[in-house]
């Protein structure tokens, strides 16, 4: 987590009452995608309220030996440059192969058109791009993590 991100919690952990302590535990700091366009347009859809949720390769959690996200966790969501936008706070984690994903939670994604057909085309893109990258074959039973999540702080 760079320091940008860094104080942007600090001021969010700082404003809580001693009894919520225990939401320092675990945090991190991230960018949704790989490009610009993307990242910048997600980050300003969970600002807005419309994006609840994510989806991420496991088998690239395991590739890059990363712990798998918990429930409670915080992640100060930045846009491409690093700019803190919001933090959210990790709701419902799940794990499901890829062709399980519900129509529900391709709407809580919040991304395109909503639908689970949009989810299906954009996910199958990225993941494939991902799975090369790792040296994996993408399969519709590839297993992804379904994160939803909820704003806890905007600045």
């Amino acid at each position: 987590m760079d320091s940008r991100s860094k104080d942007y919690l600090d001021d969010f952990l700082s404003s809580l009452p001693v009894e919520d302590s225990h939401r320092i535990a675990k945090a991190d700091s991230y960018y949704f995608c790989s490009d610009e366009e993307s990242a910048n347009h997600l980050a300003s859809l969970v600002v807005q309220g419309e994006k609840q949720a994510t989806a991420s390769l496991l088998w690239s959690y395991e590739a890059d030996s990363e712990p798998l996200p918990e429930v409670g966790q915080l992640s100060v969501i930045t846009n491409w440059k690093g700019e803190p936008q919001c933090i959210v706070e990790v709701t419902e984690v799940e794990i499901k192969p890829y062709n399980e994903v519900s129509a529900e939670f391709a709407f809580i994604e919040g991304e395109g058109d909503k639908s689970l057909e949009y989810w299906r085309k954009v996910h199958w893109e990225f993941f494939s791009k991902e799975c090369e990258e790792i040296g994996k074959q993408p399969t519709k039973e590839m297993l992804v993590i379904l994160e939803q999540f909820t704003v806890v702080w905007k600045g």
